[in-house]
């Protein structure tokens, strides 16, 4: 990804809810819907399930805690 959006969300809401709200942010900023995020190791340990969203979802070590960067691959 060469640019995205950084979402914070420290709420008690599940990573799945988060990253969808976060890709609905991206859509309307930017006109098409994010096919990658990115998440803190972290918080997917802690998910009591997996995301189900349509969207690539990787860890990085550098992305902090309640952060979630999304963007297109390509």
């Amino acid at each position: 990804m060469k640019s995205g959006l950084l979402w914070y969300d420290n709420s008690s809401k599940s990573i799945s809810d988060k990253i969808e709200a976060a890709a609905r942010r991206y859509k309307e900023k930017f006109g098409a819907p994010p096919d990658m995020c990115f998440v803190n190791p972290n918080d997917l340990e802690n998910a009591k399930a997996k995301p189900n969203v349509k969207i690539h979802i990787a860890t990085k070590t550098t992305i902090m805690p309640n952060h979630i960067w999304l963007g297109m691959s390509k």
